[in-house]
């Protein structure tokens, strides 16, 4: 692997590094996932309303949050790698085809849970809002997930160390508010 576009990054610090030095690092950007986690549940908490009238909205929060993490975890890993093996490509197009990724995978996950939640619960409503949420969420996650570690690298941070705590704590957040945006259109309106 070809190291030379990273920034200088003491990997022996990582490998063989004291534990407490370790935990230090790593430390902090766990705190803003804890930090992200607090807010998630203010924004569940802000929503109360919304799942009073529909409780079954609550089944789908965890594979909601999960596949926008998961994707924007893949992204973001070969993303990384990217950055290691080439000097130079084009931001640009490559965020853009990562978003027609995401439009793909969002598109079939949309219609398979999409699906399968009206089927199971008799309710078209929820069926929709399910699959227009994975729909979007796995659309835009690609955006996050490259545009974090880019900034990390720019800044001569770890990417390894801060992206995927930071990408998956805004991830949650967004996918939480496009969640019951379109539960509040789609359901209530």
């Amino acid at each position: 692997m070809n190291n030379k576009c990273l920034p200088k990054f003491n990997e022996e610090d990582v490998i063989k590094g004291r534990l407490d030095h370790l935990i230090e690092h790593r430390l902090p950007w766990l705190l803003i996932g804890l930090l992200g986690g607090i807010l998630a549940t203010f924004i569940v908490a802000k929503y109360e309303a919304i799942l009073a009238a529909e409780v079954r909205l609550v089944f789908f929060i965890p594979i909601i949050v999960y596949l926008s993490d998961a994707l924007g975890t893949q992204t973001e890993t070969i993303y990384v790698r990217e950055l290691s093996e080439r000097n130079h490509f084009n931001l640009i197009r490559y965020i853009l085809k990562e978003c027609v990724i995401g439009l793909g995978l969002g598109l079939i996950s949309g219609i398979i849970l999409g699906l399968l939640s009206a089927s199971w619960l008799s309710s078209p409503a929820i069926g929709l809002t399910v699959g227009l949420t994975m729909l979007i969420n796995l659309t835009i996650a690609p955006v996050l997930a490259i545009f974090i570690p880019n900034i990390l690298y720019r800044r001569h941070a770890d990417p390894a160390l801060g992206a995927g705590p930071i990408a998956t704590v805004i991830q949650d957040l967004i996918s939480l508010v496009i969640y019951f945006l379109i539960a509040n259109i789609v359901i209530f309106s």
